[in-house]
């Protein structure tokens, strides 16, 4: 039978994502809009952002967290033509965007010594091959791939090396190990439904060291410079931002951050993601037609769920649509590049009961498309 009842807040997509539950637009701080982002209230704006972001993520002493502009990428493209050159780079993908920073750093950079271990959708490389004399780039959540690590311990603490972690989809809802992390990036528009285009860049002590003593040999954009003169740029970490930022989308990150500061913090955030994987995880484990991409359990995503079918492409296509269709589910296709299937997003912002709503009307999707 046609299910009656239908998720309260039907986005499920895993970016941008969901707004936190209650979200109103009319109640976001409004008095730095219109304003400059350098005057007075804009920069104590944005310095609260950091402030909080600090907070709430309980950061080592020494870590310092800037907003740069370009989301995730520019967070990611400015570590890397910053700070890499010195050294050998492992780079561990597997998924699109872990192979995209192969790409950019073998064939925009050229640097010559560059090791790439990939593994295909659904599994994690061989992290063992992780030299500690090489700088390393890996994802810490695969968001294409539903595929995360489940621990650094593979890390080693005695490394010469700069580890680099896009950690977008994994920020505020996996732990993470930061004695292991030299660099972290994210953007708001994921765990938390902030707005795209801002990325965020952590450095450790030992990032801000290779900073203040390596000057690559390439030319460096302005807008990926973190340092002058050889000391880094203190004003990024501070609310003075490279350029101009939207004053609405930073009003929208602190109101997301001050929601998740309102629930308990990280520790809240982590477990509202945990607790919708095992929605999912229990509808999987009770219907034989569905699976999880990833291939073990242990390194199941809580964030970007993807899911496979027993369906061909265009019936999962067809069963993606019915939903839409049905004001259901938004947004909830596999990648473009990855195996055919479902990717629901399942950060702190939605709710359980969406969950529940939503597996109710796929069971019917998919006797309606596939008869099974």
């Amino acid at each position: 039978m046609k299910p009656l009842l239908k998720p309260q807040c039907p986005n499920f997509s895993s970016g941008p994502c969901a707004k936190r539950p209650g979200y109103q637009l009319n109640q976001l701080e409004q008095h730095s809009l219109g304003r400059s982002h350098r005057s007075q209230v804009g920069k104590a704006q944005l310095a609260e952002a950091i402030r909080l972001s600090e907070q709430i993520l309980q950061l080592p002493q020494g870590y310092k967290l800037g907003i740069v502009p370009g989301s995730d990428t520019g967070a990611m493209e400015m570590a890397m033509w910053s700070l890499l050159g010195p050294k050998p780079v492992d780079i561990f993908s597997w998924e699109s965007f872990g192979k995209g920073w192969f790409l950019d750093v073998s064939e925009q950079l050229k640097l010559a010594e560059v090791h790439h271990y990939h593994s295909e959708y659904g599994l994690l490389p061989d992290f063992s091959q992780a030299n500690p004399e090489h700088d390393c780039i890996f994802t810490w959540n695969g968001t294409t791939s539903g595929v995360a690590l489940a621990n650094a311990d593979w890390i080693s603490s005695q490394r010469s090396g700069l580890t680099l972690c896009d950690a977008t989809s994994a920020v505020f809802a996996m732990p993470l190990d930061w004695q292991k992390l030299d660099v972290v990036t994210y953007s708001w528009q994921k765990v938390l439904g902030g707005e795209g285009a801002h990325g965020v860049i952590i450095l450790s002590p030992r990032a801000v060291a290779r900073l203040e003593s390596y000057q690559p040999c390439w030319p460096m954009p302005k807008i990926f410079r973190l340092t002058q003169g050889g000391k880094l740029i203190e004003g990024i970490f501070k609310g003075e931002t490279i350029n101009t930022p939207s004053m609405l989308c930073v009003a929208d990150y602190i109101d997301a951050l001050r929601w998740l500061e309102s629930l308990g913090g990280l520790s809240a955030s982590i477990n509202r993601s945990r607790q919708n994987l095992q929605v999912i995880s229990q509808f999987v484990s009770a219907h034989p037609w569905i699976a999880f991409l990833a291939q073990q359990p242990e390194t199941i995503s809580n964030t970007s769920v993807c899911l496979t079918l027993e369906a061909t492409a265009e019936q999962v296509e067809t069963i993606i649509g019915l939903l839409e269709q049905q004001q259901v589910a938004y947004d909830i296709g596999a990648y473009r590049d990855a195996p055919a299937g479902l990717r629901i997003w399942c950060g702190a912002t939605v709710e359980q009961e969406d969950l529940r709503r939503l597996l109710t009307w796929l069971t019917w999707a998919y006797q309606q498309v596939c008869g099974k």
